[in-house]
């Protein structure tokens, strides 16, 4: 079961969401017709389907803010989409290294202090070129994940080194509603 706000999304994400639609629509076409919102500062992302928030979900991303420089350990902003989605067939909790299954799983109530990704892995890939794409700033050069994470005590905390992390059930169902190329804007 999903950690959806309980009274829905936060105003400031519906009002984002309102403002950021015609300009994804706009750059990404048809692909907009579905696509994620990250706002950093409700620690909240939205699926987005018909410029309409239709699930949120409590996240962490970087204790740095946004920040897109190399070695920031900021969450980059701006217009991404979805790189590659892995780990389909992952059992809950599988340890992740360099974006491969390693044999390890994570149990929830395991304590580890390494920041583990767990479960499933969404890259983003950077659209706009000097802001999250290229030389220096490059998302997916600095693999930066919307991923599942061993700290779920921790979300809705800004504690990640760039990435957006999701409790372990969260990430497993948003991987379920989004396809490689699905437009995510973070702000």
């Amino acid at each position: 079961m999903a950690h959806h706000h309980p009274d829905g999304p936060p105003e400031a994400l519906a009002v984002a969401a309102r403002e950021l639609a015609r300009k994804v629509v706009a750059r990404c076409g048809e692909q907009a017709a579905r696509w994620l919102l990250v706002h950093v500062d409700s620690q909240s992302l939205a699926l987005v389907t018909d410029s309409i928030i239709t699930r949120t979900w409590p996240v962490s991303t970087a204790r740095a803010g946004l920040d897109n420089r190399d070695g920031s350990g900021g969450t980059p902003p701006g217009l991404h989409q979805v790189g590659r989605r892995i780990g389909g067939d992952a059992a809950p909790g599988t340890v992740f290294i360099s974006r491969e299954p390693t044999d390890r799983v994570w149990q929830p109530g395991e304590k580890d202090p390494a920041d583990l990704i767990v479960s499933r892995i969404l890259t983003l890939r950077g659209l706009e070129v000097g802001v999250n794409l290229g030389p220096g700033v490059d998302s997916e050069a600095r693999y930066i994940y919307i991923h599942g994470t061993n700290h779920p005590e921790r979300i809705g905390e800004p504690v990640s080194h760039g990435c957006v992390r999701l409790t372990d059930p969260d990430v497993r169902e948003l991987f379920e509603l989004v396809n490689e190329g699905d437009p995510v804007v973070i702000i």
